[in-house]
């Protein structure tokens, strides 16, 4: 029996989740500022990606992220995060992803927690603050006793492909008690390679540059003249069925 691995696509408005759908992917991480790694969105882009999504469509993961920078976070950040959190939920996402280190750049357990119950029992992802820990596998260890529901990584690489052999070792240390996602750089030809490392799900943005003059590109737009970044339908459709070859 093949084993089926779960997609999900890093979006930052309904459009890309829209385009989710079509894929057929199991969720969307909804964000803002993906060329900046990533920041929690607005309410209304929450509300009108849940829209989007409907009853059939991705479940929508918001990524609560206060800032750019590190993940360690100040009391007004956290609290911010937290309030962000329950807004969220009660807007209709499905769950959500957080990340916090302590000043020794390991997991803030507190932190983590807090952000967890606010959360109210909905799915929690620890997202790739992970790779910036020294020690992914004991990281993981302590987001599967926290209860959270899967962590996101490229095992400690640039690139998730680079950070194999890790991922193997975060597969196996999570026993199937914590979903392990591979993410970062996830492309076409290590889609396949990533999913046969035993990985439960798949991880990208799929995304290219529009250019103000209505020109596009390929890659980022993070130099922020005249560009911005939307989710590409092509390169979606291209990572999900190197999958089945």
């Amino acid at each position: 029996m093949t084993r089926t691995i779960a997609l999900e696509i890093a979006v930052q408005d309904p459009a890309g989740v829209r385009i989710a759908a079509e894929v057929g992917a199991d969720r969307v991480e909804l964000a803002t500022a993906l060329a900046l790694g990533g920041l929690t969105p607005s309410p209304a882009t929450v509300e009108l990606s849940v829209e989007a999504a409907g009853q059939a469509g991705p479940e929508v993961h918001v990524l609560i992220r206060p800032r750019a920078g590190g993940f360690h976070y100040s009391e007004d950040e956290l609290a911010v995060s937290e309030r962000d959190v329950r807004h969220a939920i009660s807007a209709g996402a499905s769950g959500v992803v957080i990340g916090a280190l302590d000043p020794e750049g390991r997991l803030d357990l507190f932190a983590m927690a807090r952000l967890r119950d606010a959360a109210g029992g909905a799915p929690v992802t620890l997202h790739r603050a992970i790779d910036m820990t020294a020690d992914p596998v004991a990281t993981l260890r302590s987001a599967r006793e926290l209860g959270l529901r899967r962590v996101l990584t490229s095992g400690g690489a640039s690139a998730a492909i680079d950070g194999i052999d890790t991922l193997r070792a975060l597969v196996a240390a999570a026993e199937g008690e914590i979903e392990v996602m591979a993410g970062s750089g996830v492309d076409v030809d290590s889609a396949p390679v990533l999913a046969a490392a035993g990985v439960d799900a798949l991880h990208f943005s799929a995304k290219r540059a529009v250019l103000e003059d209505g020109g596009v590109r390929m890659g980022s737009a993070s130099d922020g003249v005249g560009g911005y970044e939307v989710t590409d339908r092509d390169t979606a459709f291209a990572i999900r069925d190197a999958l089945a070859r």
